[in-house]
């Protein structure tokens, strides 16, 4: 009952379960690059990514500019954004929370929250201490020559805006992400 009260009241939105072209994305941080997949097969590659300030690894709390290592999917598509479009990922994920429980950065009732978004494929809370708003984007109005000379996000992933134009049309909410 706990938990239909909380995706009630707190207003989680749904994703779908799986995207249906079969596509996936491979976030590779080391080499600063998306390759699209779809099985192990490389469709393309889109070079030159930046990422969080704090590089990549393990988020360990909100603030860090850390983009994190995980599997995600894409939970939501801002259309709007002021980065031109924004690809929301579902984190934290589980795996992000039971290690954020354990070193007492989030308490049970977050740890409970993060769970039940994902076992009913919501959006997991985005205001936890473990931070959220993580996801793919675009420059905006952003300067390029600032994203090709170094890691300026949040904890994004951030793309141009012509390749996040082109992304767009292979992806949508459900594409799975893994961020290595």
């Amino acid at each position: 009952m706990l938990r239909i009260y909380l995706l009630l009241c707190c207003g989680f939105f749904s994703f779908a379960a799986s995207a249906d072209s079969g596509v996936w994305l491979l976030v590779d941080t080391a080499a600063r690059k998306i390759e699209v997949k779809k099985g192990e097969q490389t469709l393309e590659t889109l070079n030159e990514i930046a990422i969080g300030r704090g590089g990549a690894g393990l988020k360990s709390h909100r603030g860090d500019n850390i983009t994190p290592f995980g599997s995600y999917r894409i939970g939501w598509v801002g259309e709007r954004s002021s980065f031109r479009k924004f690809f929301g990922l579902t984190y934290p994920s589980v795996e992000d929370a039971e290690k954020a429980v354990r070193k007492g950065v989030i308490d049970q009732f977050t740890y409970e929250r993060i769970v039940t978004a994902h076992q009913f494929h919501q959006i997991p809370p985005q205001n936890t201490p473990l931070g959220g708003q993580i996801g793919i984007h675009g420059l905006g109005r952003a300067d390029a020559r600032v994203h090709k000379s170094f890691d300026w996000t949040h904890g994004c992933i951030a793309l141009t805006n012509t390749q996040i134009d082109h992304l767009s049309q292979l992806v949508d909410t459900g594409t799975v992400v893994k961020i290595k």
